[in-house]
């Protein structure tokens, strides 16, 4: 078994960072900096807020969709494969107590175009999934995720 010292974690993560930062507004709502672009968060009335924004945890799947939908179109053009349309939908279900997180997350895939070859579509999809999403790694270790695959023509 070999040893790493915390400095060589340190060394070897250093420039793998990233930073957000939430000022509050008022009541529960806070504006959101990320990578220079800015946004509202906030809850609905039934908890103090005035829906200005989307809920935090909803976000999580917004990160999850986006992480996963770049890496497969990326994969996709890389193979010289490009659809006429291309979506995302992400849903997650929650526990019932608290504190509620998404136990089982259902990534679809929708694809509409001619000819498209499913076994790379598959290809694709299972890449971001295995390999490339870093989201998906995150949030495989707390719920269930799986994905389904749609083509339209």
């Amino acid at each position: 078994m070999k040893l790493v010292s915390e400095k060589s974690l340190h060394n070897k993560y250093k420039n793998m960072k990233n930073k957000v930062e939430l000022n509050w507004t008022e009541k529960m709502a806070f504006e959101a900096e990320v990578n220079n672009h800015k946004f509202i968060i906030d809850a609905d009335d039934k908890v103090g807020g005035e829906d200005k924004g989307p809920r935090p945890k909803a976000l999580t799947l917004v990160s999850l969709g986006g992480c996963t939908g770049m890496d497969v179109i990326s994969i996709l053009k890389k193979m010289r494969i490009e659809p006429d349309y291309f979506n995302v939908e992400v849903e997650g279900e929650l526990t019932e107590e608290h504190p509620k997180y998404y136990h089982t997350i259902t990534i679809t895939y929708t694809f509409r175009g001619k000819d498209l070859p499913m076994v790379k579509l598959e290809k694709a999809i299972n890449l971001s999934q295995d390999r490339y999403c870093g989201v998906t790694a995150m949030l495989d270790k707390a719920a269930k995720i799986e994905h389904k695959i749609v083509v339209e023509e």
